[in-house]
């Protein structure tokens, strides 16, 4: 059963989409396509939520964005992991680090 979008967290997304760039440059397709995989179908990134999150990464600077040619000589926009994104997504993998540890201990109690 996958997590629908209303579901998945806005910095949530933003995480896992920082984390996939931090990989490779690849399009809005492809990011959508690695998080399903990787997560084992769990998270489905649909494009209404998917190309407004991108938007808001690159306004913020995390990400930057050039039309090149697919694989397919279709022209589609490729995001890359700018250096204020990679900081970005040090600083949430400790935040999410620290909130499962806490959660674990809770459930644990």
């Amino acid at each position: 059963m996958g997590v629908s979008n209303r579901e998945l967290v806005q910095g949530t997304l933003e995480m896992l989409v920082l984390k996939t760039l931090a990989l490779e440059s690849m399009h809005g397709y492809g990011i959508a396509l690695r998080i399903e995989q990787v997560s084992d179908g769990v998270f489905r990134v649909n494009p209404g939520s998917l190309l407004p999150a991108l938007s808001r990464m690159e306004r913020a600077g995390r990400i930057r964005g050039e039309w090149r040619s697919t694989e397919n000589n279709r022209r589609a926009k490729y995001y890359t992991l700018t250096a204020a994104g990679r900081k970005a997504l040090e600083q949430e993998c400790r935040q999410w680090g620290r909130q499962i540890a806490a959660i674990e201990r809770i459930l644990e109690a």
